[in-house]
């Protein structure tokens, strides 16, 4: 989205910088309205790229570009610490107002496991670098739920505009320097030329690293300033040449324009492109805005429709009314609860972003754009860009001083205060202090995944490039070895497995792949999870363990959101028994774990909203696994031989038949179905004598 500023009505001072580019135009006014209520209307009800941030990143160069050009052929310095000192003192107010709003209506109404990643953000968006936040995150911008995203995710666009607002007027300083060195050489050569001839290698070098790096790596790509200077690029050339094109007929411009606004309306509508972006595709939106602006003002042009007083009106609240929109919505579903946007709802957003947009540029930004005491000299505008920042690093830090004593408590905490399974054991004789913190904090989640042992290495590093993680524990010079197979449930169990085997003297292996329950080949699995598991089963043949342990069934989501019946809350994974059968052929024991319940909604945020004990966060295990474990079936055929054993955990995780948050004071799931780590381990006595169990049931 665009952070260009309103374009000035700069009356030419000299002939040569008296060109259609230095000329207020209404219709690219009534462009940036329509941008931003194609950005509005694809957010909030479709969830798609409409094209609309594309074209207000092609703008903002458009307008910069062409600002420093006449600055030069009007003979007029370029003044580069004046423009950025003006530029952010423009920008930040509104964006400022809309952070300390997040602030206080993330306090109020986000989970706290939600807050790091949001304090994360606010700096981020702050100091104009959330779009690397979100590519080192690796968001999926438009595949993420709304309720869930980020009440700043749209900062990403505002971001990469601040770097550019840097870094192109370097590239005109730097371009004025090399025009000057070259001019003696070729005296017929202009500023205009040079920087032609810069921008074009720009954009020619960024849009082939854009469609190289969207095709392997898109989440990256999207949010990628290198990924997006080719646009920016374009919308240099077109302030450079446009006095060039605007030289072509009516006759041609014309209808060319009417195309390009046609191309802007129907991008959204007509390419699917939410895992293509920017890439080459980025090209339609972009090219069609240039079409747009090259048009001349013509009785019959575009101009007719963009030049609308209410365009230009909306176009004048653009940058306000981007920043409000979003956050608007997000908190609009978190605090409803609702999954989509009804026509109405939405509606009811667009309004109130509108609102709101109107009184951040009524009330804050217009006065703060025309304080001629605060422009007059540059320390003064260097002390106001200060006091705003400090208007959101101020609050920002007393949120984290808040996180982090809660933690410091939760950390000084006795042991026995947080028993989690523990509690369950008839003979345990302590209940937790009503004044003890639960553990983990929901604020320290990110620390929760079961990341035990170390990489392995010598004689258990795997050779076969489809395993990528392997982790060892245990005792090194163990005579006996366990193998963990899976996906990430079965890696929640590492930590359970990691204390088993420390006490036991044993070695422990776990190989693992993201969303690849262990099993043989089947249609339900991609070719590089069957290329996983078939290497994890070699690897397993090859190193020849005392016991593999899986995870033998897969449950699903609940009835009351995806319609599964009873019957399909829970079933042997695909497969199953062609995967482990060349392991138990071998005679390497094999024990198939039960999967954990998986819950509809995200566990921690449910505790941070309605507290550990609430009804709404609990579920009876009925509603969320079979009646009975369909591992007991395949156990009971006797078709996989007396190797074959199985392992249920659930009585562990949903105690007399209640599926519970908050277990001994230890909260039990860090999101919808994945432990914490913290709980894994607090069953790990039982989950000893329940494995040993299974082993001696098993030859």
């Amino acid at each position: 989205m665009s952070l260009s500023l309103p374009a000035q009505r700069v009356a030419g001072r000299s002939p040569r910088a008296a060109n259609t580019a230095s000329i207020f135009r209404p219709e690219l006014q009534g462009l940036r309205a329509l941008a931003v209520l194609l950005v509005m209307v694809y957010h909030v009800w479709f969830g798609r790229v409409s094209g609309g941030v594309d074209v207000f990143l092609l703008l903002s160069a458009f307008f910069l570009t062409g600002a420093f050009i006449r600055k030069v052929e009007g003979g007029r310095p370029l003044a580069l610490l004046g423009y950025w000192l003006n530029v952010f003192r423009r920008l930040l107010p509104a964006a400022v107002l809309v952070l300390l709003a997040t602030i206080a209506a993330s306090v109020a109404l986000l989970p706290k496991a939600r807050w790091n990643s949001i304090m994360e953000q606010i700096t981020a968006s702050l100091f104009y670098a959330q779009n690397w936040q979100l590519a080192r995150d690796s968001v999926d911008y438009y595949a993420a739920e709304h309720a869930t995203a980020s009440p700043l995710q749209h900062f990403w666009s505002l971001s990469i505009q601040g770097q550019i607002f840097i870094l192109w007027p370097l590239l005109l300083a730097a371009g004025l320097i090399l025009w000057k060195w070259l001019v003696t050489r070729i005296p017929s050569l202009s500023y205009r030329m040079t920087m032609g001839a810069l921008f074009g290698t720009v954009f020619l070098l960024s849009l082939a690293y854009s469609v190289h790096t969207t095709s392997t790596a898109q989440s990256w790509a999207y949010f990628d300033t290198g990924a997006r200077l080719w646009e920016f690029a374009l919308g240099s050339l077109v302030a450079i040449f446009l006095p060039m094109l605007q030289r072509l007929p009516a006759a041609l411009t014309v209808p060319l324009g009417w195309l390009g606004l046609a191309a802007i309306l129907s991008c959204g509508m007509l390419l699917q492109v939410q895992q293509q972006f920017p890439g080459y595709l980025a090209l339609w939106p972009t090219l069609a805005a240039a079409l747009v602006i090259m048009s001349p003002n013509h009785r019959l042009g575009v101009q007719r429709v963009l030049a609308a007083p209410v365009l230009g009106w909306l176009g004048n609240v653009s940058y306000a009314l981007y920043l409000w929109h979003w956050p608007v919505m997000v908190f609009f579903l978190v605090e409803s609860g609702s999954a989509e946007i009804s026509l109405g709802a939405g509606l009811g957003i667009m309004l109130v972003s509108l609102l709101l947009a109107w009184a951040t540029t009524r009330i804050v930004e217009s006065p703060l754009r025309s304080w001629q005491w605060l422009s007059a000299k540059r320390r003064r505008v260097g002390l106001g860009i200060a006091v705003l920042l400090s208007l959101v690093l101020a609050p920002l830090g007393g949120w984290e001083h808040r996180v982090s004593a809660e933690e410091l408590r939760a950390a000084s905490q006795a042991p026995v205060e947080n028993p989690g399974a523990a509690i369950l054991d008839p003979g345990f004789g302590h209940e937790p202090s009503s004044e003890a913190v639960m553990v983990p904090l929901t604020t320290k989640l990110d620390e929760e995944w079961s990341n035990f042992g170390a990489e392995c290495t010598g004689a258990w590093a795997p050779e076969s490039p489809a395993i990528e993680y392997c982790q060892q524990g245990g005792n090194p010079k163990a005579e006996k070895t366990i193998v963990l197979l899976g996906d990430s449930h079965a890696q929640h169990w590492s930590g359970a497995v990691d204390a088993m085997a420390q006490k036991l003297g044993w070695r422990w292996v776990l190989l693992t792949k993201p969303s690849c329950r262990f099993g043989g080949p089947s249609e339900t699995r991609g070719e590089e999870c069957g290329e996983f598991n078939a290497a994890a089963g070699d690897y397993a043949l090859e190193h020849d363990p005392d016991a593999v342990i899986t995870l033998g069934s897969f449950t699903a989501l609940g009835p009351d959101r995806h319609g599964h019946s009873a019957g399909e809350l829970e079933r042997v994974v695909p497969d199953y028994e062609a995967g482990i059968r060349p392991l138990l052929e071998a005679g390497i024991p094999v024990v198939a774990l039960r999967d954990t319940p998986r819950f509809t909604t995200p566990v921690p945020d449910c505790v941070d909203r309605f507290g550990a004990q609430a009804q709404q966060c609990s579920a009876p295990v009925s509603e969320l696994m079979a009646e009975t474990s369909p591992l007991e079936e395949l156990s009971a055929t006797g078709s996989l031989g007396e190797g074959f054993s199985t392992m249920d955990m659930t009585d562990q995780l949903c105690p007399d038949g209640i599926c519970r948050p908050v277990i001994g004071n230890v909260l039990v799931y860090m999101d919808q179905s994945h432990l914490t780590s913290t709980f894994a381990r607090t069953t790990a006595v039982e989950f000893e004598k329940r494995f040993l169990a299974a082993l001696t049931d098993s030859p």
